[in-house]
C-alpha cells in the first residue's frame, strides 16, 4: 500500500476516534475466505441472492424457479453473516445473508476468517465506493461472467479497529431500522386504500358499491358504460426534442427520466418516435401482462414524451382522478381484452369498448377527493422515506474512506 493509502481515514468518524490511527487495510483473502460446504439433506430454505435484500429465502420473495432434487444436492450451505459474490457484484456489490440455508453452487460464498463486524461489511460492499473500487481492480467483466475469489483477493478491504466497526454499523443499522419502519407505514397506508377501493367501487359483474358517503346512500346503481363515452385519444407524435421532458413510467406515476438517470438514455436507434403527453392526460403500458394506469397529473404543466408503447388519452367527460382510480380497480378485469400471446396488447380502441360501472359526476368527485387525500399521505411518507435513505447514502460516502482516490 501507499504512503497515501495508509493514511486514510473517513471525512467523518465518531468522537471517540478522532485523532486516534488511521485505518488499516488488508487484502481481501485475508479477511474473507470462500466456503463450499455441501453437507446438508435439502431441508434447509433456498435462498434468492438479491440486489437489494440480499440473501432472502425464495419462498418469502415468491422467486419461482424450479429447481431439481438432484440440483440441489449439489447447492452450498450457506450461515448467518456469510457474504455471497454473485453475477452482478460488480454492479451491485457483494450480498450478504441474514439466513441460513443453501444456494446455488454457481455462487461464491465468503466467511469471514479473523475477527470483524459482519454489518460493516454488509455496509462497506454496497458502497460506491467499494463497487468502484471492484470495477477498477477488475477489468472485463461483462454479463454472464462472475467475480472470482482471486480477484476478490488482490482487493483491499478497510480493517478499522473492532469497536469502530461497531460503531459504524450501529449507527447505519439504526438508519435502516428507520428506513424499514417508515415502509412499513407506506406499506400501511397503501393497504389502506386498496380496502377502501374494494369497498367504494362495486365488484365485478355489480352496479353499487358496498360503501357509499352518506349524501349517495339513496342515489340510483351506477350505470353500465363503455368507457369510450369518457375518454378520446390524443394523438401527436414527435421524435426527441429538448422541448420535452423524457418520461417513463414507474409503479408510482410518470417520472422524468433524467432524475432517475445520468442522461435521458435516448440513442439514435430509439430516437424513431414518441408520443406527446401534456398535462391532466393519461397513459398505460399498452404491451404488458400487468396493467398500470398513469396519470400526468405529479408533473402537471409538464408536457413530456413517452414511448409509443403508451398510448394517451384525456377523460372528455367525469373527473381525471376518478377514472384513473376506476381503471386502476378494473385493471386485472380489463387486462382479460388483451391479445397474443408471449406478450399480450391492449389497444385503445379496445379499451374503449369495454364497459365499466360508472357514478354521477358528483359521486365521482366526492371518491376521488377521498382517495387523493390517501395519496397525499402517501406522497409525503415516501418523501420522508426517500429523505433517510438519501441521509445513509451521504453517510456510507463519509463513514468510509475513499481507498479508490487513495490508491491512484
Amino acid at each position: 500500500m501507499s504512503d497515501q493509502t495508509k493514511k486514510l481515514v473517513p471525512k467523518l468518524r465518531f468522537s471517540e476516534f478522532m485523532g486516534k490511527s488511521e485505518w488499516n487495510y488488508l487484502n481481501g483473502n485475508k479477511v474473507f475466505e470462500p466456503i463450499s460446504n455441501k453437507k446438508h439433506n435439502s431441508d434447509l430454505p433456498i435462498l434468492a441472492i438479491t440486489q437489494d435484500q440480499g440473501a432472502v429465502p425464495r419462498d418469502l420473495i415468491n422467486y419461482k424457479v424450479i429447481a431439481t432434487e438432484q440440483s440441489i444436492e449439489s447447492y452450498k450451505v450457506v450461515e448467518v453473516g456469510d457474504f455471497i459474490i454473485s453475477l452482478r457484484s460488480f454492479q451491485g456489490g457483494i450480498e450478504y445473508s441474514g439466513y441460513k440455508g443453501i444456494c446455488s453452487p454457481a455462487y461464491i460464498i465468503l466467511r469471514k476468517k479473523i475477527k470483524v463486524i459482519d454489518l460493516f461489511f454488509k455496509y462497506y460492499f454496497k458502497t460506491d465506493l467499494f463497487i468502484k473500487h471492484l470495477n477498477k481492480n477488475i477489468e472485463g467483466i461483462r454479463d454472464g461472467k462472475m467475480v472470482s475469489y482471486s480477484q476478490f483477493s488482490d482487493i483491499l478491504l478497510p480493517a478499522p479497529k473492532y469497536e469502530e466497526q461497531q460503531k459504524v454499523a450501529d449507527c447505519l443499522s439504526s438508519i435502516d431500522d428507520l428506513i424499514t419502519a417508515q415502509s412499513q407505514k407506506i406499506a400501511v397506508l397503501k393497504d389502506h386504500k386498496k380496502g377502501l377501493m374494494q369497498q367504494l367501487f362495486p365488484a365485478e359483474g355489480e352496479t353499487a358499491p358496498k360503501l357509499r358517503f352518506p349524501e349517495f346512500e339513496s342515489a340510483l346503481d351506477w350505470s353500465v358504460r363503455p368507457i369510450g363515452e369518457y375518454i378520446e385519444e390524443y394523438r401527436k407524435n414527435s421524435s426527441y426534442q429538448d422541448e420535452y421532458e423524457v418520461l417513463t413510467s414507474a409503479r408510482e406515476g410518470l417520472i422524468r427520466q433524467k432524475e432517475y438517470y445520468d442522461n435521458d438514455r435516448i440513442t439514435e436507434r430509439d430516437n424513431v418516435g414518441f408520443n406527446v403527453i401534456p398535462p391532466a392526460h393519461l397513459t398505460y403500458r399498452s404491451r404488458s401482462d400487468d396493467r398500470k394506469f398513469y396519470f400526468n397529473e405529479n408533473l402537471l404543466g409538464i408536457t413530456g414524451i413517452i414511448s409509443t408503447y403508451y398510448p394517451v388519452f384525456r377523460i372528455k367527460k367525469g373527473t381525471n382522478k376518478f377514472f384513473v382510480e376506476l381503471l386502476s380497480r378494473y385493471s386485472e378485469h380489463v387486462g382479460k381484452y388483451s391479445v397474443g400471446t408471449s406478450q399480450t396488447v391492449l389497444s385503445l380502441n379496445v379499451l374503449k369498448k369495454i364497459e365499466l360501472s360508472v357514478p354521477e359526476h358528483q359521486e365521482q368527485q366526492r371518491i376521488a377527493d377521498c382517495l387523493f387525500s390517501i395519496d397525499k399521505l402517501i406522497t409525503a411518507q415516501t418523501h420522508k422515506l426517500e429523505t433517510y435513505k438519501s441521509h445513509k447514502k451521504g453517510l456510507m460516502q463519509q463513514l468510509f474512506p475513499n481507498a479508490v482516490e487513495g490508491n491512484e
